[in-house]
């Protein structure tokens, strides 16, 4: 992957997400991460209370959704229209779930955006990373957020490093990856539109748009299929 193949405007379709003023601001996704609690909470204020229901001084759950007793409800939430927050799942703060969205049992978000109709359905953790539509990570799949030498992050392309600034920094997902059950997306982690990644894999630096990923130096476009 380029570095220009990293841009927002590549791996995301901002209709499809309440978060589009601020991702317009940003050239790379993750840009936008140390900014999504202040946000959310601008956002939040603004909501039309005749379809969002405030909970607490930062939580806003729109009335269609489902959110089921047992979720927990940081500070600085939005949950859209038709969403569906299931037993057990740990929203611990500054998290904006999309509309048909779908947060599953003991799934723990943490400084993410997830756009419309993304589905993280079944224990998994994202944390300081931004999902596409209809991304859907498979059961135990998760994003690593902090390297294990504690240093920033950086973005590994094609055309050589990225420096993020950042020390916290999960997986920017395109629209409509598919990441297969066990995989792991590493700190940095860039995967362009449309990717299938294969379960159990250890996803490290950046996919092409439309790539299959089965191993690390195993990956093929879909139309060499």
């Amino acid at each position: 992957m380029k570095k220009e193949e990293t841009k927002i405007s590549c791996l995301y379709d901002l209709s499809h997400t309440q978060a589009k003023s601020l991702l317009e601001q940003y050239t790379y996704p993750w840009e936008a991460l140390p900014h999504i609690g202040a946000f959310i909470k601008e956002l939040g204020e603004s909501l039309s209370e005749e379809e969002y229901e405030k909970r607490g001084e930062t939580v806003w759950v729109h009335k269609t959704a489902k959110v089921f007793p047992s979720a927990y409800l940081g500070e600085n939430i939005i949950i859209g229209k038709d969403a569906e927050v299931r037993h057990c799942a740990f929203l611990r703060g500054n998290a904006l779930v999309g509309e048909g969205a779908v947060v599953g049992n003991s799934t723990e978000l943490k400084n993410v955006i997830l756009f419309d109709k993304v589905q993280v359905p079944h224990y998994n953790y994202v944390g300081d990373s931004i999902l596409g539509y209809k991304a859907h990570m498979g059961a135990g799949s998760i994003t690593s957020n902090v390297k294990s030498d504690k240093l920033l992050v950086k973005v590994h392309t094609e055309e050589g490093d990225m420096e993020t600034g950042i020390k916290k920094f999960g997986a920017m997902v395109g629209d409509g990856v598919e990441v297969g059950c066990g995989s792991i997306l590493n700190p940095g982690s860039v995967i362009g539109r449309n990717c299938n990644i294969y379960p159990l894999s250890s996803v490290r630096g950046c996919v092409n748009e439309n790539s299959i990923y089965k191993k690390q130096g195993d990956v093929v476009t879909k139309k060499e299929i």
